[in-house]
């Protein structure tokens, strides 16, 4: 194929969502994909199969959702403007909050047949759930960017926060603090939940376990996950939400890329036809080192490459990978799991061609999305 081109298996991610409808299954839980994780929606007729609805981030995330998916749509962002909040109010299931300044100032914006449903001729209105975010300043990772409970996280309500405060209007709570994490660290996470929120628990009608739940990964411990989920609702009453992304399309997409030049410089450094920040940022940022196909860790085999980008950044370089044969111009490499936290946060930076989008299904490839020139200028004016 020409490249550069992300190319998302379907079978793969049907195989992932029948895992967390396994899940749905032996839990009574709902199960949202989390937009900003992956939001490929040519795919949402088949991930609506297994899961509930979607989590969104914004109004457009949140009109995504609503128009492609067909599903809830749930919605949670630092803070909402006067223009989010009513764009919302039209699209969404529930809305979360992460202040109680923003729920006191948006509340009662929402009209009484939103906040209870209507009989009203016409037909019933359903109602808007409205929640908060909390943070039980509980860390169980390492990457600090990726830790809402880090010291002076701007997200989620702390304890100290709810003294005096009335929660009529609340049906729920949220909390979001993982990121590609198994079950013991949600563990962990539910004991800070019950110990600082648990007073509030019993008056909630569900509470959302948020993201980061690896759940697809082969090492996940499923079982732990549903006695977590089904202890809790014994427990409290409430109804469980759990809304990952990455885990919906884990390892069912690639990148292709093409070798463009070989320069060296200490060592042989492969110029490809992507860019490290422009298509794969999460490689910089979390930092995260992706499976090339058919290479090893550096000097494990005969000839060590550095792979980089195509842009003017400096540090635009992907990672170094040894192959047994020698890289030659034109070659093509493919870049595994390549799917979540990729597309959603592409940029057109220099100018750079965008990666193709195809969908595998069988053994047809398909080219839903390409990219030219006219896509680059209706970025910038």
């Amino acid at each position: 194929m020409k490249t550069p081109v992300y190319i998302v298996d379907e079978a793969c991610i049907r195989r992932n969502c029948a895992v967390l409808a396994s899940v749905k299954e032996r839990t009574g839980c709902k199960i949202l994909l989390a937009l900003k994780g992956f939001s490929m929606w040519p795919l949402f007729s088949t991930i609506g199969n297994f899961l509930d609805g979607v989590c969104a981030s914004s109004p457009w995330e949140a009109r995504l959702g609503r128009e492609e998916f067909g599903g809830e749509v749930h919605a949670f962002a630092a803070a909402y403007s006067d223009d989010d909040f009513a764009q919302l109010l039209t699209l969404c299931d529930e809305i979360d909050f992460n202040s109680f300044a923003q729920f006191k100032r948006f509340f009662p914006l929402v009209e009484p047949d939103l906040r209870a449903g209507s009989n009203a001729p016409g037909g019933r209105v359903p109602p808007i759930k409205m929640g908060l975010r909390i943070n039980p300043e509980c860390s169980t990772q390492d990457h600090a960017i990726y830790d809402p409970c880090a010291p002076k996280s701007r997200l989620g309500i702390t304890r100290d926060q709810f003294d005096g405060e009335n929660l009529d209007g609340i049906s729920g709570l949220h909390f979001h603090t993982l990121c590609e994490q198994n079950a013991d660290a949600l563990e962990t996470t539910l004991k800070a939940v019950e110990e600082k929120f648990g007073e509030f628990l019993p008056q909630m009608e569900w509470v959302n376990f948020g993201g980061g739940h690896h759940i697809t990964r082969e090492d996940y411990d499923i079982d732990l996950l549903c006695k977590l989920i089904n202890d809790f609702k014994a427990k409290y009453g409430v109804q469980v939400i759990l809304e990952p992304g990455e885990a919906v399309a884990l390892n069912a997409g690639m990148l292709i890329t093409t070798v463009l030049d070989i320069v060296h410089n200490e060592m042989d450094i492969a110029i490809l036809d992507i860019s490290c920040t422009c298509h794969m940022p999460d490689v910089m940022e979390m930092p995260y080192r992706p499976v090339v196909t058919g290479a090893g860790e550096p000097n494990e085999k005969a000839h060590t490459y550095r792979l980089a980008g195509l842009s003017c950044l400096a540090g635009d370089v992907i990672g170094d990978w040894s192959f047994e044969q020698q890289l030659k111009i034109g070659d093509p490499l493919i870049f595994e799991d390549m799917a979540h936290y990729t597309m959603v946060k592409t940029s057109f930076f220099n100018g750079i061609q965008h990666p193709a989008i195809a969908i595998q299904r069988g053994d047809k490839i398909e080219t839903v999305r390409e990219f030219g020139y006219e896509d680059y200028k209706g970025r910038l004016s």
